[in-house]
């Protein structure tokens, strides 16, 4: 630490003294003040000087931080770890609660958890590679690749599965439910109901444009809406278990490789056709493992840790019980009786490629902001040549985060599954009104944890194109050690937080 001299002079204090009921008066050293030392003048630059990133955001960090405390208490999660980037800065990474109940382990920025079907997305990027290396074609049947998966029929008709297909949920392949009926009527019964709405909707917006109906016409519309409704509750299929009551979500025994989890849906019958309908299954990444193998002629945990160097993701690896992992978190789950408990011992190497990974959230963000690199760089190349290629380029970004027809986005209805991804693309109806935001993310839930990676694009314009650089956006990632957390929404409101106090700077 560094001490400036002073010069002391002489005066006057008056105290009272200890002991004393007099007034006296002392002379004291009191330091003489001095001229500040001139600094040399700073070189004049037109940017307003940049605040400390903890400044900055602190707004957005305090009501982030305060949303995520209501989340934890509110699903009684153990322990729930945040990250934040801004432009491709880590800005705020935090831990609220225990990553180790027993022991007391505070949760850390660099607490390992489980990420479960971000895991897709990471898978994404080795099939997204190949494929620009001319090593895998997209659109050719999968036993090119893989013949030991058995050609498939659908009703009688011999029919073809893609790579693209599982990719986007589109194969017909099985999910953790194994009743095909169940399915089927549970699919029929959403549609059903979808279509309600909408007619719904499309009514009053015409008896909106058409003014006043007569009460005889209103009569009869209700009773057509309640016999529609009695018919619904009567059409309500046999509730099919969620995926944490299937019992391979829970499955003990460890696969050599990809070629030998496949005897675990290989032979069971298509539900669908493909192509026709969205059927999320983390067994069709598991065929998808298998295609990697084949296509790069590595090992897929071989080549995933390859990708995984490249993009600077040091702590992300397959979860295996024996190695010694630092910093693993412990997973939980809430029993019969609402106590918390440990959750059972999983192997998960049938399903490394859907869901078998661990992470950290600084991780996550390193990745989120590689893909957003790689999907905004061609923007900016006109302006700055000296830019560096993103790790995938941006047509097979602009191709990953494309909303595909057909499929579904359960964590946000306002979306659909692109590749790997879900993607929320920007809309707005009216003037004044709600703003729809283009996003990407994934979700995950596995044994005992829950996750969210979100990435918020920069809204660009020719301005911002010419004098920034890639990444432009927010990403956060949040993982969690409690199951069943829906976490989508919570990142997609500290994002647009933190886009907030971005904007308001000056």
């Amino acid at each position: 630490m560094h001490f400036q001299e002073r010069t002391l002079s002489q005066a006057p204090v008056v105290m009272k003294l200890k002991g004393s009921s007099r007034e006296h008066t002392v002379t004291l050293p009191q330091a003489e003040p001095q001229a500040p030392k001139e600094q040399p003048l700073a070189a004049w630059s037109p940017q307003t000087p940049e605040l400390p990133r903890s400044r900055r955001f602190a707004r957005a960090i305090d009501s982030s931080r305060d949303l995520l405390h209501r989340i934890k208490d509110e699903v009684g999660a153990p322990g729930i770890v945040v990250g934040v980037s801004v432009d491709g800065k880590e800005v705020w990474s935090e831990g609220l609660g225990y990553a180790d109940v027993e022991n007391r382990v505070p949760c850390k920025p660099e607490t390992v958890m489980r990420i479960a079907s971000i895991s897709k997305s990471l898978t994404m990027v080795a099939l997204a590679k190949l494929w620009e290396a001319g090593k895998l074609d997209l659109d050719i049947p999968v036993q090119h690749y893989v013949p030991e998966f058995p050609e498939k029929e659908y009703e009688g008709e011999k029919v073809s599965v893609t790579t693209r297909l599982l990719i986007s949920h589109l194969s017909g392949i099985r999910h953790y439910e194994k009743d095909m009926k169940k399915v089927k009527e549970e699919k029929a019964y959403k549609a059903l109901k979808m279509k309600e709405t909408m007619e719904s909707d499309q009514e009053k917006e015409l008896k909106e444009k058409g003014g006043k109906s007569n009460e005889r016409n209103d009569f009869a519309k209700a009773k057509v809406e309640q016999d529609n409704e009695a018919k619904g509750r009567n059409s309500k299929p046999v509730k099919k278990k969620n995926d944490f009551e299937q019992g391979e979500l829970y499955l003990r025994e460890k696969f050599e490789n990809s070629i030998e989890s496949l005897r675990l849906f290989k032979n069971d019958p298509l539900f669908f056709k493909p192509g026709s309908q969205f059927l999320y299954s983390t067994f069709g990444y598991s065929l998808l493992a298998a295609i990697v193998e084949r296509a790069s002629g590595y090992k897929y945990l071989d080549y995933m840790q390859k990708i995984f160097h490249d993009l600077d993701m040091l702590t992300t690896v397959q979860e295996e019980n024996e190695p010694v992992i630092y910093n693993r978190a412990r997973f939980y789950v809430y029993n019969k009786k609402k106590r918390l408990v440990n959750t059972p011992y999983v192997d998960n190497s049938y399903k490394w490629a859907g869901g078998g990974f661990l992470s950290t959230v600084g991780d996550l963000l390193k990745f989120g902001n590689a893909m957003l690199y790689g999907y905004q760089v061609g923007l900016f190349k006109n302006s700055n040549e000296n830019l560096l290629p993103g790790y995938l380029k941006p047509e097979t970004m602009v191709m990953i985060w494309t909303p595909v027809p057909n499929t579904e986005m359960s964590w946000d209805k306002e979306g659909k599954y692109a590749m790997a991804w879900g993607v929320v693309e920007k809309k707005q109806t009216y003037g004044s009104c709600r703003k729809q935001r283009h996003y990407a993310s994934h979700t995950g839930g596995a044994v005992g944890a829950s996750s969210v990676l979100l990435i918020l694009p920069e809204e660009l314009d020719a301005e911002s194109i010419n004098k920034k650089v890639p990444p432009r956006g927010i990403v956060v990632s949040i993982i969690c050690n409690m199951q069943s957390v829906g976490l989508n929404s919570t990142a997609l409101k500290i994002a647009l937080e933190f886009d907030k106090d971005r904007s308001d700077l000056p």
